[in-house]
């Protein structure tokens, strides 16, 4: 923990204090952005293509009928890792029949409806829709976003196993049910855009491969990712990009950088709104936006209540406060720290967290976490990756050289829908 964070606490602690005692403290930072815009005229598109996920029994049904294995071989297997088959036949069942509800519901309306499989979808696909419909739970929209370079085509979530699954970034569950109503909604223009900022990604230096590895949902074992990468490398040619080229992929969460195999430190230096640059090794970096500071940035980042009352206890000592070191307190205390790491979707800054810093006297890190218009990243690894929401995977070895911004056109289009 830092010195940044003991204070930080300390900080809290007598906030908490203060608000037991009736006093009025100085409010902490918070984002004045507001998370939605102003209500607009319902929308109905002419076309929709619907982006579905693939389920875990689609999964290894393909994964072992490839080995020749019939149904009754893949029972068997399954019960061997212990797992079940007729859970798993079960949950895409339940996410096949919401899927259907979602199209037939489209048609309905007299909309023209696409079904697309993830692995299918590209580019050809969001030129041809009106709006875009993600039909599992956050991976498959994060996936959805990506490639969804034009502010002006809206993107909704639809999360279609919601006993399984959170769903944050999709309407509110009891829509998975009753997707007329939310339709009904829209056309009445009964909802709120809300617009969620994005990070755009600028390659330069050496040794670059700009061909990325999707990774999907059914994450990669660390031998298949790097030789993912070896074969994405010997099918397109190693490039040196003189100047910055803007990758064709956006991220809605986060970008993170580091070694592949995560028990080897990360070596790179890194610059924050052009200042000067510091080497660094750690676990990794994390930058993330608005929407992304709810999910992985935030379990990098919060604090557990046995930290704050160890840190509380000193601060005791230290000062002399009278800080109440009751379970309750220490709650209050945690939770407000952790709210304190979670800013708006539409906030235009990124959020930088350096991941295990590893400080001594030739690396340092001035500052293990903090906010920034752009951070530049250059990359001294040996087999290291660039992952975009946790689903697309870039190399990123020694000589590779990342911008990470934002821009006002990179916003994503997304639906608020109240219950």
């Amino acid at each position: 923990m830092t010195r940044r964070s003991v204070a930080n606490l300390v900080c809290l602690g007598t906030r908490a204090v203060s608000l037991l005692h009736g006093t009025s403290p100085r409010p902490l930072h918070t984002s004045t952005r507001s998370p939605s815009s102003q209500p607009k005229a319902g929308f109905k598109p002419e076309k929709v293509a619907v982006v579905t996920k693939t389920t875990r029994y689609e999964f290894e049904q393909q994964r072992y009928r490839y080995a020749g294995l019939s149904e009754e071989d893949l029972k068997q297997l399954l019960a061997m890792k212990g797992s079940s088959y007729s859970g798993l036949l079960e949950r895409h069942n339940i996410h096949t029949n919401n899927v259907e509800h979602i199209v037939k519901s489209l048609r309905r309306e007299g909309i023209e409806v696409r079904v697309v499989k993830r692995g299918e979808y590209g580019q050809e696909v969001v030129r041809w829709a009106d709006a875009i419909i993600s039909a599992g739970g956050d991976g498959t929209m994060l996936l959805v976003a990506s490639k969804v370079l034009s502010k002006d085509k809206p993107v909704v979530g639809v999360n279609t196993d919601p006993e399984r699954s959170e769903g944050h970034l999709c309407l509110p569950v009891r829509y998975t049910r009753a997707f007329p109503e939310a339709l009904e909604k829209l056309c009445r223009g009964e909802f709120r855009w809300l617009w969620r900022q994005r990070i755009r990604l600028h390659l330069e230096g050496t040794g670059i491969n700009p061909t990325p590895v999707d990774l999907h949902e059914q994450q990669l074992s660390l031998e298949q990712h790097s030789q993912a990468h070896r074969i994405t490398t010997m099918d397109s040619r190693r490039s040196t990009f003189s100047k910055p080229s803007l990758l064709p992929i956006r991220s809605l969460n986060e970008i993170f950088i580091g070694e592949s195999l995560s028990s080897r430190a990360s070596y790179y230096e890194i610059s924050v709104d052009d200042g000067p640059w510091e080497k660094q090794k750690s676990s990794g970096l994390s930058i993330c936006t608005g929407t992304g500071s709810k999910a992985w940035s935030y379990n990098i980042n919060k604090l557990v209540e046995q930290a704050v009352e160890e840190v509380l206890k000193i601060g005791k000592s230290q000062t002399g406060l009278e800080i109440p070191l009751s379970p309750d307190f220490i709650e209050k205390v945690t939770d407000e720290y952790n709210k304190s790491l979670v800013f708006s979707p539409d906030d235009r800054r990124l959020l930088y967290s350096v991941r295990e810093p590893i400080v001594n006297r030739v690396f340092s890190s001035s500052w293990q976490r903090g906010f920034a218009s752009k951070v530049c990243v250059r990359s001294r690894c040996w087999d290291a990756c660039m992952v975009v929401d946790g689903g697309t995977s870039f190399e990123f070895n020694d000589g590779a050289i990342a911008t990470v911004s934002m821009s006002e056109e990179d916003q994503l289009r997304t639906v608020l829908l109240e219950n």
